[in-house]
């Protein structure tokens, strides 16, 4: 399920472990977790090999990892072979969880994600946010947490953590939106509002949507331009298997990039942002199309049954997104682009004119597109997800707790 340690970030990474002796023995116990993740189950003799510790000195950490409830035994690891086989070693399917949480402009979603990253307890509440206040939808998703978080316990599992996607500028303390303009809220503290008993944290949705591609995605480069959306267009940049914040943590506003200055006025206060012509309400409005609640399912079906006018309209769409990705694609050269969101399910009549675009306005070679296979789960996977890696980078704080 995992890479490595420190070739991937969580959404919102802890302080560094101390260079100390203390430090370095829960650095081995983050190893040893990751190790089993990645490539378990496995014996002690192979996770020794794999991180270049003694057997010796792994047992001791395997022993505190099961008693902390984070590893566990399954038997011989290959029962027959010559010589006394060793005992195979998991992650557990009971212990923490990881609790991801999504608020989007018509829905909420919870889900509780364990170590071995199988979901396994979801809910989801439908019904527009747009123009709420932050308070009485908190409180709706604080319920859906709860009844997550209950059903999950009668699985033999406990809360880690709780990370909160949102479709919007989040500040550096991991709990302030500082914008989301398709939802009307400014400077909201949501970490005041989410449940005390639980660590929250709050980030950008098209950040968890990204991670999740990095960490679950089959295939996906080390470099890439993430781009999701629901009504509006998020993208994320992805370095070397990190994400690209920026200073104020607000990178990846591709929604407002202009693509036509003069364009109509858009939420965020500018004219002919990306939005304007890619966001769902945009496609809909020029195809003719009232919306709906499955509204990507809408157009997807009507494209597929040969709707010139759903189709015209996806087209100026993948033109539109064409030309908002040339300028990042020239200045930042990824190894590929990843469509997530939405747009994943409109990929096959979205995905030429924007091919077309790149193509006709990069400065080096074509830049690849690849289309998620999350779709729009991404987001609430990788919130959930960002939890249980931060289990896995620091189980010696699970363990001390145990």
């Amino acid at each position: 399920m995992s890479a490595p340690p420190h070739e991937a970030q969580p959404a919102r990474p802890g302080r560094a472990l101390p260079d100390t002796q203390q430090g370095m023995r829960r650095r081995n116990l983050s190893r040893v977790m990751h190790t089993v993740s990645a490539e378990g189950p496995l014996s002690r003799a192979a996770v020794a090999s794999r991180i270049g510790l003694t057997r010796a000195a792994v047992s001791t950490l395997v022993d505190e990892l099961i008693r902390s409830g984070l590893l566990e035994e399954l038997g011989p690891e290959r029962p027959g072979r010559v010589g006394r086989p060793g005992s195979a070693l998991a992650v557990s399917g009971q212990g923490p969880a990881g609790i991801g949480a999504e608020v989007g402009v018509d829905h909420l979603a919870v889900c509780a994600v364990d170590l071995r990253g199988r979901v396994r307890a979801r809910a989801v509440r439908y019904g527009s946010n747009r123009g709420r206040s932050p308070e009485p939808v908190l409180e709706q998703l604080t319920g859906l947490v709860r009844q997550v978080v209950s059903q999950a316990e009668t699985e033999g599992l406990w809360p880690a953590g709780l990370a909160v996607a949102v479709p919007g500028l989040v500040a550096r303390d991991g709990r302030t939106v500082v914008r989301a303009p398709n939802l009307d809220w400014h400077d909201a503290d949501l970490g005041a509002l989410l449940p005390a008993d639980l660590p929250p944290t709050v980030d950008n949705e098209a950040n968890f949507g990204a991670l999740a591609e990095l960490w679950l995605g089959d295939g996906t480069p080390r470099d890439f331009l993430h781009v999701s959306a629901e009504i509006g267009i998020g993208a994320a940049v992805v370095f070397d298997g990190r994400l690209l914040r920026g200073t104020r943590g607000f990178a990846g506003e591709l929604g407002h990039v202009p693509v036509h200055p003069d364009g109509p006025r858009c939420a965020c206060g500018g004219r002919g942002c990306l939005e304007q012509y890619a966001g769902e309400k945009a496609v809909l409005r020029a195809a003719g199309v009232e919306p709906g609640e499955d509204r990507v399912g809408l157009l997807a079906g009507r494209a597929a049954e040969g709707d010139e006018d759903v189709r015209r309209a996806l087209r100026e769409a993948g033109t539109a997104l064409g030309i908002a990705l040339t300028g990042a694609v020239n200045l930042l050269d990824p190894e590929g682009v990843v469509l997530g969101g939405a747009l994943a399910g409109l990929a096959p009549w979205l995905l030429p004119s924007l091919r077309d675009e790149l193509a006709r306005r990069t400065a080096g070679p074509a830049c690849p597109v690849a289309v998620s296979e999350l779709g729009p789960q991404g987001p609430l996977l990788g919130a959930a997800h960002s939890v249980v890696r931060a289990v896995l980078d620091d189980p010696g704080a699970v363990a001390e707790r145990a």
